[in-house]
């Protein structure tokens, strides 16, 4: 048996010399630092003596000689030298908490990387930084690093409130992303006043300043008016509140005229009965159906979409603007379209009692809902009825003679014809089966409460309202969701080989992060809740039977929401992946093009492929996809920060009052509430609780008071004051009754 061999110590000396070497360079990356730099740093460290003897000095040299061959360093003309580990460099994007840290997302890497506040270089939330990682951990630990190079900011105009101070000011930020506040000279005041909400454009950050500086280059007026307010929201996330007068300009300008030749070279369905249903307050029908009895008794469902493609053509400032808004923007009080009202109101609008120009999918269906022939293609259609979900739901619930009354749009009522409410009943019946087989295919139900306003003409809340999704919603959802399978589906089954490849825009939605279930499965457990991971048909199974058990309940609309956090996030691309939440292996958007820019990419390559056309290269369609996704997200957080206002603002009449609410989250800082009545959440912070000294546990999502073992935990229902609706910070404080 060979005995191990020992490290001669001389080695051991080189190698703890070599690394403490390194960790110098790995704590200044950026740095060009001389060898009696360097000394001077390892004698106050103790690597060696405190005067550094000649024999030591030569130690050092010949370490650093040795990693610039290794080419850990790099050596210039100056005898300087400089870290070169690019193994522990990366490039990612920055993610700010609330507590001014943050996070660096590292693509291809299982761990995002720590960075504390004094490590951030002046960067911003969002910005795609270089960082090098001083300690890389496996998934699942902290990693941590240093951000050595800023490579791209993210954006360069943020929103916030001019304080002034004599000559100059500050704009302090309302994103509590933002770490830092902006130094305005004031000769950059531009007329802005003390206290007025501004727009900030970034211009340079000294390395030796606190803040960045900028100038002010629009105002918004005073802070919690609502106008302000909905024109700060979008400015913030970088978002159009009008067309350029161009752009205007060049859409009136469109010949929105039906030629012969336009019928002519499309297939001609105006004689079957056709109808929209909408909600009650649209502007815009950008999807139709048509009904007709085949004489074996099958039905034909044509699903019509607006045929924006056919007035929205590449190369034109039109198609420009409509691709950089990529979708209409839908705050609690007007809608940002992506196209003018030239065409989203009118001439791709499929106005009842009209002659229209559509792209559609044909389909003919046996009672079960079984599909035997499809048809995808350019048509002219004409609708007869345009009809509100709550007629259609009148429809379907009685049955009988149906009497109407037209919701909303004149106050008469007329009789549905025999054969308009036999159309429904069988679509209604067609649907059900269609999404009967989807959940049997393993598809998840998420029928979320949508909060919405009653607003007055001056936009002031006087109510809340739930918005339910009912049998006549689900009548358009499954259509549309047909649609929008059968199309990706008759584009990617062409593509299994290799030669084949067609590319296409899919709307993909991976499998859910097995942690964020974990993290879900032991909140939902508090309630006697548990979900199944035996495969994935049953952890889909599992999940729907939670959203169907929480109906009705207090904890539903946590349980909700928790849940839709714990999976993974819908996005565009040419790879297609399929669409985990719907249980299909193909998926794209194609009937919202009025309101979606995909849904137009996608009419052009389906229009492409049944012309016979070649292939087109992928990567520009790919570009687009991820700018389309990217603007998603950010319309999303728009919607999502003007209905808080609105909650804020509903909410400061009822300042002093107490409600019931349901404990919906809980932090180190205070627990937050959403009330039972109107889903407004507010915080309560853990010092104000009283009674006792609460600390948090976030093993078991609660706060537990340290003399009396009482606890608040997710979930729980509580008594709760309206402290204060701050408008300008759009947050409610609560307190505990």
């Amino acid at each position: 048996m060979s005995k191990k061999r020992k490290t001669p110590k001389k080695r051991q000396i080189s190698s703890r010399l070599s690394d403490a070497v390194l960790e110098i360079f790995r704590k200044k990356p950026d740095k060009n630092l001389s060898y009696i730099q360097i000394i001077d740093i390892l004698v106050s460290k103790g690597v060696v003596g405190k005067k550094a003897d000649y024999k030591a000095r030569n130690s050092v040299i010949r370490t650093l000689g040795t990693l610039v061959s290794k080419k850990k360093l790099t050596q210039n003309k100056a005898g300087t030298f400089k870290f070169n580990d690019s193994g522990n460099v990366f490039s990612g994007k920055v993610d700010i908490t609330k507590n001014g840290d943050a996070y660096i997302v590292i693509e291809g890497l299982d761990t995002d990387i720590f960075v504390p506040q004094k490590d951030l270089l002046q960067a911003f939330h969002g910005d795609i930084v270089e960082v090098y990682v001083t300690d890389l951990k496996p998934s699942g630990r902290k990693s941590k690093g240093k951000i050595t190079k800023i490579l791209q900011r993210k954006k360069t105009k943020f929103v916030g409130r001019l304080e002034i101070s004599g000559n100059y000011g500050f704009v302090v930020m309302q994103d509590s992303k933002m770490q830092t506040d902006f130094f305005v000279d004031e000769k950059h005041f531009n007329k802005a006043k003390h206290g007025e909400l501004v727009l900030v454009e970034f211009m340079h950050w000294d390395a030796f300043k606190d803040s960045p500086e900028g100038k002010i280059i629009r105002i918004f007026g005073k802070p919690g008016e609502h106008h302000t307010e909905m024109h700060a929201i979008l400015a913030q996330y970088d978002l159009p509140s009008e067309f350029p007068k161009e752009v205007e300009d060049f859409a009136n300008n469109i010949d929105t005229t039906i030629t012969t030749k336009d019928i002519a070279s499309r297939r001609d369905m105006r004689q079957d009965l056709t109808f929209t249903i909408d909600p009650v307050t649209a502007k815009d029908f950008d999807d139709a159906l048509s009904f007709k009895v085949l004489d074996n008794g099958e039905v034909e469902v044509g699903i019509h979409i607006a045929d924006v493609s056919h007035y929205l053509q590449p190369n034109t400032i039109l198609d420009e603007e409509a691709y950089d808004r990529a979708t209409s923007i839908y705050l609690v009080d007007r809608v940002v379209p992506m196209l003018p009202e030239v065409l989203s109101n009118d001439a791709c609008s499929l106005n009842p009692h009209e002659d229209k120009l559509t792209f559609s999918a044909v389909f003919t269906l046996d009672e079960k809902a079984r599909i035997n022939k499809q048809w995808f293609g350019r048509t002219v259609i004409h609708s007869d009825k345009r009809l509100s979900y709550e007629e259609a739901q009148c429809v379907i619930d009685t049955e009988d003679n149906v009497i109407l009354e037209e919701f909303s749009l004149t106050g008469n009522q007329y009789e549905i014809s025999s054969v308009l409410k036999d159309a429904i009943l069988r679509l209604d019946k067609l649907a059900k089966n269609l999404r009967a087989n989807r959940f049997q295919s393993g598809a998840i139900s998420f029928d979320k409460i949508e909060v919405n306003f009653n607003l007055d003409d001056n936009n002031e809340p006087e109510g809340v309202f739930f918005k339910t999704s009912k049998d006549a919603n689900k009548l358009i959802e499954e259509f549309m969701l047909l649609a929008n399978r059968k199309v990706s589906e008759f584009i990617g089954k062409q593509s299994k080989s290799k030669d084949a490849k067609k590319t296409f825009v899919y709307r993909c939605h991976d499998e859910p992060n097995e942690e964020k279930l974990m993290a879900l499965d032991k909140v939902i457990g508090q309630f006697g809740y548990a979900l199944n991971y035996k495969n994935q048909k049953s952890l889909s199974l599992s999940i729907n039977k939670l959203l169907k058990d929480i109906v009705g309940k207090n904890e539903q609309n946590l349980i909700d929401t928790l849940t839709i956090r714990s999976m993974s996030k819908a996005y565009y691309s040419t790879e297609n992946i399929g669409h985990y939440g719907l249980a299909f292996d193909y998926y794209s958007h194609f009937t919202s093009p009025i309101r979606r820019y995909p849904d137009v990419m996608a009419h052009r390559l389906l229009q492409h492929y049944l012309d016979g056309n070649a292939n087109v290269s992928p990567e520009a369609f790919e570009e687009k996809c991820k700018h389309c996704s990217a603007m998603e997200n950010l319309a999303s957080n728009a919607e999502r920060d003007s209905i808080k206002f609105m909650q804020v603002k509903f909410m400061q009449k009822h300042e002093g009052e107490v409600f019931s609410g349901v404990i919906s989250g809980v932090t180190d800082f205070g627990i937050f509430v959403e009330i039972i009545d109107n889903k407004c959440e507010g915080m309560i912070r853990i010092k104000d609780i009283p009674g006792d000294y609460f600390i948090f546990d976030p093993d078991t999502y609660e706060v537990v008071g340290k003399r009396t073992g009482d606890a608040y935990r997710l979930g729980d229902e509580v008594e709760v004051r309206v402290k204060k609706a701050d408008l300008i910070k759009r947050t409610l404080d609560f307190e505990m009754v």
